[in-house]
């Protein structure tokens, strides 16, 4: 059946050439891990996990059991992290499929451990990523706490700390048990692309564990921006932001069509709640994208769309399942028409900080509330 023409297309080489490249700044001071959770950022996992694992990748980051178990039916040999640790019943899940999991409270080491003994696992086969507090108070351990969650990793437990995120500080105490993590977790796209691997894999070394790099935003091809504050216009900027800039290339283009054109006069009222009234003449597309394909609504009388390399600017609101822009200036628009929501279209372009900029949001989310409805396509 012919389907609806909202869609994403992803451009699998671009992200295994985004890897590559991120791999060649951590090397050879530490491991880049593949964040694909959140269906691969809205790319979706099925196509990103992968092709990141095709470009080098050796591990792959998702937020919750549910999302590691789809990536180990993909990629069986890769290893997978639950940054957001499990939940309580999944620890069976967790052992079965060999995932890797963030603990930092007893009852997540309570819940893994019941199942590594029920599944009949030998000691010290079950991995354990510690997370300990930053400052965020968020998720991890408190270093108050920390000493009685080390004392679960003694020799005749079915736990391994296979991995410690981030404190420095804890660094020194977890050594001093005679516990031997082999990786520590320090760093993000940013840390990357800013040329601080090499810092970050010293002071790793000091204590004889190895870096992991966390690059997300960075895989899909998106630069991190950096605070001016903390960046100023005469400092030089670091050889390897230069080089991302250049190198790093977006992989998802969101498109959509046509679905009709008309001609109105002036004072007609445009969509819900009468927000735009034409002053004049126009023409009007209609294009099949909506707030429930993640068109935010808030993008109405304030955005532009790309046909036919030119930008139609949305006039009225965004409807749920539909859009409005002025083609007034753009007349050889026809229905089936492509229209480009974000991604390029002849010399133009629209990304993701346009969109975030335009919402007061982030990119982040700009890519992860693309519908699950809008396709996702391989190209």
């Amino acid at each position: 059946m012919t389907t609806r023409p909202c869609r994403v297309e992803i451009s699998t080489r671009a992200l295994e050439d985004n890897f590559r490249f991120l791999l060649s700044l951590a090397a050879p001071h530490g491991e880049p891990m593949a964040v694909v959770k959140a269906d691969a950022y809205g790319h979706s996992l099925e196509l990103c996990a992968p092709a990141a694992v095709r470009a080098g990748a050796r591990w792959l980051g998702v937020a919750t059991v549910e999302e590691g178990v789809a990536a180990r039916a993909l990629c069986p040999e890769t290893g997978v992290l639950i940054l957001c640790g499990a939940f309580p019943g999944q620890g069976a899940a967790v052992v079965k499929h060999r995932l890797s999991a963030v603990a930092w409270q007893p009852w997540q080491l309570d819940e893994l451990e019941t199942a590594a003994s029920a599944a009949g696992v030998p000691a010290g086969s079950l991995p354990i990523h510690l997370e300990i507090d930053t400052g965020m108070s968020r998720q991890g351990v408190s270093l108050e706490e920390l000493v009685p969650l080390l004392a679960r990793f003694h020799s005749g437990s079915l736990l391994r700390l296979e991995g410690v995120m981030t404190h420095l500080l804890a660094l020194g105490r977890i050594k001093a048990t005679g516990l031997d993590p082999e990786w520590l977790h320090a760093g993000s796209s940013a840390t990357l692309v800013a040329g601080e691997a090499a810092r970050i894999a010293a002071l790793a070394a000091r204590y004889g564990i190895k870096a992991m790099l966390r690059p997300g935003l960075a895989l899909y091809g998106v630069t991190p921006r950096f605070d001016p504050e903390f960046e100023p216009s005469e400092s030089p900027e670091p050889a390897t932001l230069v080089a991302a800039r250049a190198r790093l290339q977006p992989v998802l283009t969101w498109k959509t069509r046509v679905v009709g054109v008309r001609a109105v006069s002036a004072g007609a009222v445009v969509g819900y709640n009468g927000t735009f009234v034409a002053t004049e003449p126009m023409r009007l597309a209609l294009v099949a994208a909506g707030y429930a394909d993640g068109l935010d609504r808030r993008l109405g009388n304030r955005f532009s769309l790309l046909v036919h390399g030119e930008r139609a600017p949305l006039v009225g609101n965004v409807s749920m399942d539909s859009a409005v822009v002025d083609v007034t200036e753009i007349p050889e628009v026809e229905p089936g028409d492509e229209v480009v929501i974000l991604g390029e279209q002849g010399s133009e372009s629209i990304t993701a900080f346009d969109h975030a900029e335009a919402t007061g949001t982030i990119p982040w989310e700009v890519f992860t509330r693309i519908g699950a409805r809008v396709r996702r396509v391989a190209v």
